[in-house]
């Protein structure tokens, strides 16, 4: 996993954590970590702190930020203490901290998973043939497929969401994020946003969601193996609607045959010769859960939207100076091609 330098805008005061850490954490010695950042992920902030006898990671908001939806840094913890006996598949937590005088606000620290995450490309050296990169995709699906079978009564979460409900919540808040998050620049998204309010369908059932659950927030044990070992990135875990966290999911998974704009976007390495299309993916999620999809156009069509207003919100802090990230400066670009994409879908009608 590759860490760049802390940028300005993103740096913290290491003493002061230090001196919070020790106290909570025995073992790291007197002197403070070396600290770099994780350039990927686009809300909260994760950086590597190296001690000499061991390597954690520190999670926290952008500055500014406090504990309110995806920046919520006790209800990430909570979620992933809570699933580690379950949901043995996340990090193990090793302290949270709410004293403003020590961060300027909530964050907590786990230990690092140690593993390989696949990110746009192939690392160097490793090579995955047609047969070893259909096995990571059936490993993918059925991950998420163990994910939506947690018991939340028996993990504690059962009041993690609001239940039922979530299809028509999502819809009209991302349609409401968007609208706010809109600059002069990009479309109004209103055939899109009217065509979902007008096609939600019913519930298949309410389940724990990962909500951000991408092969690159996956942690593999090898090369040789593949294994899935870890799931990273809990900060919007809720309770919902399994197929809508498909549909977010496959927003991501772009395949062999995608035009070209749409394989600019890639993020991890799903292109690949024996990769399941998101065809393969829907079906082997189905034929595993026993789940009714429907007209899944409705999910194709509400990831991509969803990953619009997301990428929005990112554009828009830039343009208003709230951030400095390079990696946020086109996106209104793609933005526009994602409610071409949508309204292209929509169009193909029922299959």
């Amino acid at each position: 996993m590759t860490t760049v330098e802390v940028r300005e805008e993103d740096a913290f005061d290491v003493t002061a954590v230090h001196a919070w850490l020790t106290a909570k954490v025995d073992g790291l010695g007197a002197e403070p970590p070396h600290v770099r950042q994780f350039p990927g992920g686009a809300s909260n902030l994760t950086y590597l702190l190296t001690y000499p006898d061991r390597e954690l990671i520190l999670r926290r908001p952008p500055a500014g930020h406090k504990a309110a939806s995806a920046h919520d840094m006790r209800r990430e913890y909570r979620v992933q203490h809570a699933l580690k006996p379950v949901f043995p598949y996340v990090p193990r937590m090793l302290a949270f901290g709410d004293d403003e005088s020590v961060l300027g606000g909530d964050f907590y620290v786990m230990e690092k998973l140690e593993g390989l995450i696949l990110r746009g490309d192939l690392p160097a050296g490793l090579d995955l043939s047609a047969e070893q990169a259909r096995e990571l995709s059936g490993k993918v699906v059925d991950r998420l497929v163990d994910l939506h079978a947690v018991d939340v009564g028996a993990a504690g979460l059962a009041d993690l969401g609001k239940g039922a409900g979530y299809v028509e919540r999502q819809i009209r808040g991302w349609s409401d994020r968007y609208v706010a998050a809109r600059t002069d620049n990009v479309g109004d998204f209103a055939e899109v946003r009217s065509w979902l309010a007008e096609n939600q369908p019913a519930e298949v059932k309410i389940c724990l969601i990962h909500n951000d659950y991408r092969l690159d927030n996956l942690v593999l044990d090898g090369p040789a193996t593949l294994n899935i070992t870890g799931v990273l990135d809990w900060e919007m875990a809720t309770l919902g609607d399994p197929l809508m966290e498909l549909g977010s999911m496959l927003a991501y998974w772009v395949q062999a045959d995608d035009d070209d704009v749409m394989k600019a976007s890639r993020r991890q390495p799903t292109h690949l010769p024996g990769m399941f299309t998101r065809e393969e993916f829907v079906s082997r999620y189905a034929e595993k859960t026993g789940l009714a999809v429907g007209d899944w156009r409705f999910y194709e069509v509400y990831g991509l939207f969803r990953l619009a207003a997301v990428l929005q919100q990112l554009y828009r802090r830039y343009r208003e100076g709230a951030t400095r990230n390079p990696a946020f400066k086109n996106f209104w670009q793609f933005v526009g091609y994602l409610d071409w994409r949508c309204r292209e879908i929509i169009a193909k009608g029922s299959v």
